[in-house]
């Protein structure tokens, strides 16, 4: 039996993204125009549209494995982030695309920058496919950003983090914000920071529990 990927898609928007109070209608509409099941493994596509995690790369070679974010998590950072038409975003830790995907609908450009290559050419490949034409796919590290192409009106960290590099604040432009989710598990926070005449503040949103991105952790105390 073949899936309808089109009504489980529907679905994933009024069941779980709805419910979780996600109502700007310009996110809700990238939710339903970006096909989940094309930025996943072959072998995964039956659960594309779970209400969970989503495995796109295997933990191998000491590196830690890829998720794509639970669906009504995204959509809620999103929100958050109240992309507009105008702005210029950096997508963080962008796996095989599909926050690009979304973020391709709402936003003016994208650099989509991922540290995993074979993960950052798959994106690329599927962006392509997708005619995703304002989204540049860039292969770096993460905790750098990407500075080359100037500034950002908005910042999007795509997983948990213990801390934030200063990188990503000087990328931000004044007027930018920065979405990100800190700590791990039930104690994550979602955060926005917002630059004004150079001075960064923040706001708590709400709690969340996502995946942790490698990139920012702490590494434990040396306990005697």
């Amino acid at each position: 039996m073949v899936a309808d990927f089109a009504d489980l898609r529907r679905k994933m928007v009024d069941n779980q993204i709805r419910t979780v109070d996600v109502t700007d209608l310009s996110v809700l509409e990238a939710f339903l125009k970006v096909s989940r099941e094309d930025f996943v493994p072959e072998d995964m596509k039956a659960l594309s549209y779970l209400d969970t995690d989503v495995i796109v790369f295997p933990a191998q070679n000491g590196m830690p494995a890829c998720y794509l974010m639970r669906p009504a998590s995204l959509a809620k950072l999103l929100q958050l982030a109240a992309v507009k038409s105008s702005d210029f975003v950096l997508d963080v830790g962008a796996n095989s695309g599909y926050c690009a995907a979304l973020l391709s609908k709402l936003a003016g450009s994208v650099v989509a920058l991922e540290g995993n290559k074979a993960l950052s050419e798959r994106a690329a490949k599927i962006l392509e496919h997708h005619q995703c034409d304002n989204v540049v796919v860039i292969h770096g590290a993460l905790e750098q950003g990407y500075a080359i192409k100037g500034l950002y009106d908005v910042i999007f960290i795509e997983g948990a983090v213990d801390f934030i590099p200063e990188a990503l604040f000087d990328q931000m432009k004044d007027g930018g914000r920065l979405v990100v989710v800190e700590g791990h598990g039930n104690a994550g926070i979602a955060r926005i920071y917002v630059k004004e005449d150079g001075i960064i503040s923040a706001r708590r949103a709400f709690n969340l529990a996502v995946k942790s991105l490698p990139n920012f952790l702490k590494a434990p105390d040396f306990v005697f």
